[in-house]
């Protein structure tokens, strides 16, 4: 056989092994697998595996005629079977999958000198018995051919019950994910098994340079008591090693936007209002919204990588680099502060070092390197919406932004004798997080500059120079650290695990504050001039025709800190040949602190019980019953304390005004109100650490249930079902309504006159609460309980339901193609989507205006933002020959609940000052999901791969078309009703805010030697 054809032959034994979606692994975050099986009459026999690094382990057959051979590095093995120094059977080219149990099994103990036999798809187990979390593994393999995005989140899409998060949530330029119905904010990043979450918000995480992933589990729930603090999924990356051959190559993709459709332009809604009530400018119903013709992008990517020994069998390294570029435009809406063209620019290089040193074959020592930036800037052409025509330079710029992540990650792992395994993992990271603008205007941001009185202007909007709402500190940024320790130990059918995970977050300065002079000017128009505002707040009406303007004010920037801390115990018991029990508890504590480094939140010990079991039903690995019953724990991430916490200041103040100067600054000023108003009590003031939240408090936590099965059909297929349940059982969010307080206290006899109440705390939605209020002379605090009644909730408590039924058919690789179908049936209900708001935008983590008073819950209770009632997910690849390869991935969805939000009640009041933000619409109740859905979605993305054969297949040509027919629809729209004016409807509600990505096609080359 050619050296081609054997690069052929084990690159199809790899896919034929890993190039699948499974249901079953050993543990979340992990970076290593294992071996197991039978040698029927080998008992006292010797198991030897060997990678191609050069690590070599041994073992003996027990008297069952069974072995197991855990925390294995992942890669290319060979397993030998040998009595009294002779070789009697032998497997090559057996891939091991991270975090998953490979079962190689020999027929007998009587056959002596056999030649060496290659595994294949044909007699490899197709199930892993050995485990029974719910996750998906892609592989390099995978990654060369799929039309897929160069990101963790493109992958992770093709699990089952992943969608793509609300576009208005983000990590810098990369995408966020919801798992299972829970929030963006929920999930867990890990490189190399070390976190690699977003260190401030928990929003997204880091990910690998593309071509140096080696694989990608996407957990979708279920996981052991070795890893938590996540209510959604794990994405877990491992990078690639060296090995004994020298290997390097080079890639460069291309999507021009020259072969990229353009966007859909957005026209302003034109629906039929009910009696009462009127669109702030009628004349804009149905008008152009926002051009989008050629709003297309050119993105490139350069990256190569070499890999090899440094001394062979002990030493070796693995060094990848990408850059990857993005050069487009985006045109404003019409009634945009800046009415611009932004010829945007995005940048995201990325660096992975990897260094493994096999001491010897029972000591590994391993150092991770990893770098990651991702640059954001632009300027702006003027563009005028009379001729849609792009005009020059505005004299404006886009905002400059820098995310900027460096990872260290240690491992060592001992294997101290046949039974005994140690392992540990420390690493350290750093977050630059930077934003500013080259213009650094002096003048005021302007928002609502549509909403101007045209009639004091002489018929002209006037804008100025001012392009940005929010800075950020000079020097923002985050600071991590963790250890990670397990002992790993067998007894005869017990594989007892114990250890302890920490991490330690230190944010500095993060947080923002207005641009300009630390203000800015919002203008409005109310349909009915005579209602007041804001009454609650003392803001009267603002009369004459309507026309108002606030000033704006928000600073939150702040540092603050967050202790992560527990250990777990955990026993992985083959109870019967056929049966395994995994019973494990894991105890978490979190500890938040202030920027004065004073603890506002102590969990105290959680205990998180877990139980799985697997029935190997006919011992065939044919058939696998599956249970998982277990309780997560989620952590309050470090952004909690910025207007938390922490002193901030969100406040407006209202007036009439009778001019504009050529800056934008209102003039002729008549005061509405009585001055800087906030329906917060966000003054700048610093908050009392121990009344930010209960003495009680609990962290969120989420009850788990996974039922399912996996069953082989024939030799060519296999399929399988689960049911999820997922219940949230407790969440934290704030509230803000200090006059439930005061009512408590003073029913219980207490003078209030001398008490400090604060105006917003978090704490447990629906449940009993111990609050402190300080004493105003200091002399200490006076505890009281508040019930979910004592609020105004009633029996009302937060809630989060999800149960799906996801159903799977597979054809792993033979007669030269694969292919993997998922089905997904979800049903995500209740009043708390999670840590963020989707339906507005609010990334204020555990502190939405959901439960900030009891208004705001009346009729909160419907479908989820994260609900998709139906999900069907395909992907595949077809090898014609040596030489050309075709895949497919395809993803169709039901739509996202829509949400409508306004004034509260019949009589459009406003109980809580929050102006649209209740859940009635037009006067009327409205659950999330009563006013619809979003359409059906259907993405079919297409790719053909050219190895040419004069090239020894060392070289790669490849076409990718991603949404082939070009399908452009709206997946998310403006669920505010009212324009912040009682019976005044704003003028984009209803309007798509993100639409389905047009059609683009990447051209690739590559060559790996």
């Amino acid at each position: 056989m050619s050296s081609a054809k054997q690069a052929i032959r084990l690159k199809r034994t790899a896919l034929a092994v890993i190039l699948t979606s499974v249901i079953g692994a050993a543990a979340a975050q992990s970076t290593t697998g294992s071996l197991y099986g039978n040698a029927p009459q080998a008992a006292g026999a010797t198991i030897t595996v060997q990678n191609d690094s050069g690590l070599k382990r041994s073992v003996t057959v027990d008297a069952n005629g069974r072995y197991n051979l855990g925390s294995l590095p992942v890669g290319n093995y060979s397993i030998t079977l040998q009595r009294d120094g002779q070789v009697v059977d032998k497997r090559e080219n057996v891939q091991l999958r991270v975090g998953a149990g490979t079962e190689v099994s020999f027929g007998g103990g009587d056959a002596t000198n056999l030649d060496a036999v290659t595994v294949t798809a044909a007699n490899m187990p197709k199930i892993d018995v050995s485990n029974t979390v719910s996750k998906s593994v892609i592989t390099s393999e995978q990654l060369d051919v799929l039309p897929l995005g160069r990101s963790a989140e493109a992958i992770a899409l093709l699990a089952p019950g992943v969608v793509a998060g609300s576009g208005q949530f983000s990590n810098g330029s990369r995408s966020v994910l919801s798992f299972g119905g829970s929030s963006v904010t929920e999930n867990a990043y890990y490189l190399n098994g070390f976190n690699a979450s977003n260190p401030l918000s928990n929003m997204g995480g880091v990910s690998l340079p593309y071509g140096a992933i080696d694989q990608q589990e996407t957990y979708t729930g279920g996981y052991s008591a070795r890893y938590g603090r996540s209510t959604g999924g794990v994405i877990n990356q491992l990078g690639k090693r060296g090995t004994n051959e020298w290997h390097f190559g080079a890639q460069v993709t291309w999507a021009p936007d020259s072969l990229a459709a353009s966007p859909r332009d957005i026209n302003f809604p034109d629906m039929d209002l009910p009696d009462g009530y009127g669109y702030a400018f009628a004349d804009r119903a149905g008008t152009i919204y926002r051009s989008r013709d050629e709003d297309t992008a050119t993105r490139t990517t350069y990256s190569g990588y070499v890999s090899g020994p440094l001394i062979e069998d002990r030493l070796f390294i693995n060094l990848a680099a990408e850059s990857d570029k993005t050069e487009g435009v985006s045109t404003a809406n019409r009634v945009a502060s800046q009415v611009i063209r932004n010829h945007y620019s995005y940048s995201a290089p990325k660096f992975y070092g990897k260094i493994d040193w096999n001491i010897n074959d029972n000591n590994t020592l391993e150092y991770t390197r990893v770098q990651n930036t991702d640059r954001q800037a632009g300027y702006y052409n003027k563009f005028d919406y009379a001729t849609l025509q792009e005009g020059g330079r505005a004299g404006t710029f886009a905002d400059t932004t820098k995310l900027k992540n460096e990872f260290d990650i240690f491992k060592y792992t001992g294997y101290l004798t046949d039974d005994l395994t140690l392992s540990a993992v420390w690493g350290r990271s750093k977050e630059t997080n930077l934003q500013g603008n080259p213009g650094n205007s002096t003048n005021p941001y302007l928002s609502g500059v549509a909403n101007q009185n045209t009639a004091v202007t002489g018929g002209k909007l006037i804008r100025n120079d001012q392009a940005s709402l929010y800075t950020k500190a000079d020097d923002a940024g985050s600071k991590t650290r963790g250890l990670r320790v397990d002992l790993e130990y067998r007894l005869g059918d017990h594989e007892l695990t114990a250890g302890i995970d920490n991490m330690y977050y230190n944010a500095h300065n993060e947080g923002e504050r207005v641009t300009g002079p630390g203000y800015a000017w919002v203008y409005s128009k109310s349909k009915s001039p005579s209602s007041p505002i804001s009454p609650g707040l003392g803001v009267g009406a603002p009369g004459g025709d309507g026309y108002y303007v606030s000033k704006y004010i928000l600073t939150t920037t702040t540092s603050m800190a967050v202790k992560q801390k527990a250990y777990y115990l955990e026993d992985r018991w083959q109870v019967t040949p056929n049966w395994l029990l995994t019973l494990g508890v894991r105890n978490d504590k979190f500890t938040n602190y202030n920027s004065a480094a004073v603890a506002y939140v102590e969990s105290g010990d959680q205990w998180a019980p877990r139980l799985g079991a697997t029935w190997d039903v006919f011992g065939d690995s044919s058939l696998k019953v599956f249970a998982n019953l277990g309780r997560y724990y989620l952590a309050l991430p470090n952004s909690v304390a910025i207007r938390g916490a922490s002193a901030s200041t969100f406040t407006y103040e209202y007036f009439n005004y009778t001019g504009i100067d050529a800056n934008g600054n209102p003039t002729g000023l008549t005061a509405l109100g009585p001055g800087a108003v906030s329906s917060n009590g966000e003054y700048g003031q610093t908050p009392d650490p121990a009344s930010v939240a209960p003495t009680d408090l609990k962290s969120q936590y989420q009850d788990e249930l996974i039922l399912g099965f996996e069953k082989t059909i024939g030799q060519s297929w296999n399929t399988g079902a689960k049911v999820t349940y997922r219940r949230l059982q407790s969440a934290i969010d704030d509230i803000c309504d200090p006059d439930r307080m005061f009512e408590k206290l003073e029913s219980m006899n207490i003078d209030t006159s001398n008490l400090d109440v604060p105006h917003c705390t978090i704490f447990n939605p629906g449940k009993t609460n111990t609050f402190l209020a300080k004493h105003l002379d200091g002399s200490g605090y006076t505890s009281f309980q508040m019930s979910g009644s004592d609020w105004g909730f009633g029996g009302n408590k937060a809630k989060r339901d999800y149960v799906a039924i996801d159903l799977f058919l597979e054809h792993p690789l033979s007669n030269k193609w694969y292919g993997r179908v998922d089905y997904t049936w979800s049903r995500n209900f209740g009043n708390t989507e999670g840590q963020v708001k989707s339906d507005i935008g609010q990334d204020d983590v555990s502190k939405t205006q959901d439960w900030d008073g009891s208004y705001l819950m009346e009729y909160a209770g419907g479908y989820l933002a994260n609900d998709r009632r139906h999900q069907l997910k395909g992907y595949g690849a077809y090898q014609f020959n040596d030489e050309w390869t075709a895949s497919a991935t395809v993803r169709i969805m039901s739509g996202m609940p829509k949400s409508c939000l306004g004034y509260y009640g019949a009589n459009e009041g406003d109980p809580m000052s929050y102006r649209t933000a209740y859940h009635y619409c037009a006067g009327e109740p409205s659950r999330p999901g009563d006013a619809g859905r979003q359409p059906w979605t259907k993405r079919v993305d297409l790719g053909v791969m050219y190895r040419p054969a004069f090239a020894d297949h060392k070289l790669a040509f490849s076409l990718d078309v991603f949404n082939v027919f070009n399908e452009l629809k709206a997946v998310q729209s403006d669920s505010k009703f009212n324009a912040d004016s009682p019976y005044t409807v704003s003028n984009t509600y209803g309007i798509g805010t993100y639409y389905t990505a047009p059609r683009s096609v990447r051209l690739s080359a590559s060559y790996d030697f």
